[in-house]
């Protein structure tokens, strides 16, 4: 098989339409938006799935979607530095910082 090559039979176009509503729905734009978060190859991105890729997919996003839970973040291997430095700085730095540039903040 080459590199970049699917390893089984295609989706289908019905599995690829609701792939696509679902990201949709998880406010993704198509395919490469949501790749980082879904974690899609480049191949995947650009909208090619085999059928249990497909599946596995609408899987994840429906369980998501029923649970309530959000579906599609970015791991947290995959966050910039600045995105995992910025979770871990306490709430209150994070409200100065905000203040200190003219945003308004109000606790929860």
């Amino acid at each position: 098989m080459a590199f970049g090559q699917q390893s089984g039979p295609p989706a289908s176009a019905k599995q690829v339409q609701e792939l696509l509503a679902l990201l949709k729905d998880a406010g993704h734009t198509d395919f490469r938006d949501a790749r980082g978060p879904m974690g899609f190859t480049q191949r995947q991105a650009a909208g090619k799935f085999t059928r249990d890729e497909a599946a596995a997919f609408i899987d994840r996003l429906q369980d998501a979607e029923f649970n309530g839970s959000t579906p599609v973040t970015a791991p947290a291997w995959r966050l910039s530095a600045q995105e995992q430095m910025m979770r871990q700085m306490p709430a209150e730095q994070l409200a100065v910082e905000l203040r200190r540039r003219g945003w308004t903040v109000t606790e929860p």
